[in-house]
């Protein structure tokens, strides 16, 4: 790490400020640009640090992106690196807020912001849906993966039980897989 901590913080501040401005779609946009910008532009973390930053975010208590944020900017750049991230995260959509709040009475019939609107929610699919394929690929490294991620799928579906046990029960089957993987291979 060449550049020092308050540096990075600063540039994290600023990046997640404009994310927190220009992000429309939630927490699944925010981490697509998060991966251009510091996966592909920056080579700060990799892929796979994201994905495992946004997997633990997406299974704590509170919002994902507010999690993921804050892992983000421990990792790379200590306490004021999660500070920066999350207040850059935060402050523009805060506001944006106040400020819909002010007039919201004025514009919630408008026929132009509702085919706006349309238009924004349009434009977010493929983002989300970019960013979904680039982190599943460095996701998925065998068929444990795989078959792991299709029950966790069906889980996820078809019974109501809570995410967070899901993806503790992917853990816990990921631990159990590498132990019998480890004493086989030294068998």
């Amino acid at each position: 790490m060449s550049d020092s901590r308050a540096e990075r913080s600063l540039i994290i501040f600023r990046e997640f400020l404009k994310f927190g401005c220009f992000t429309f779609g939630g927490g699944w946009s925010i981490v697509a640009q998060i991966r251009k910008e510091f996966v592909e532009k920056r080579r700060w973390i990799t892929d796979e640090e994201l994905l495992d930053f946004t997997s633990v975010g997406r299974s704590m208590p509170g919002l994902m992106i507010g999690n993921t944020s804050i892992l983000f900017g421990y990792h790379t750049a200590g306490v004021p690196g999660a500070a920066a991230a999350l207040l850059g995260i935060v402050i523009p959509p805060i506001l944006i807020m106040l400020g819909v709040v002010y007039i919201y009475d004025l514009i919630k019939d408008n026929p132009y912001v509702a085919r706006a609107m349309i238009g924004v929610r349009a434009a977010v699919v493929p983002i989300i849906f970019s960013a979904l394929l680039k982190l599943f690929k460095s996701g998925m490294k065998d068929a444990f993966c795989y078959i792991v991620a299709i029950a966790a799928f069906c889980l996820c579906l078809f019974t109501p039980l809570n995410n967070v046990l899901i993806v503790l029960m992917g853990a816990a089957t990921g631990l159990v897989y590498q132990e019998v993987k480890n004493r086989d291979a030294l068998s």
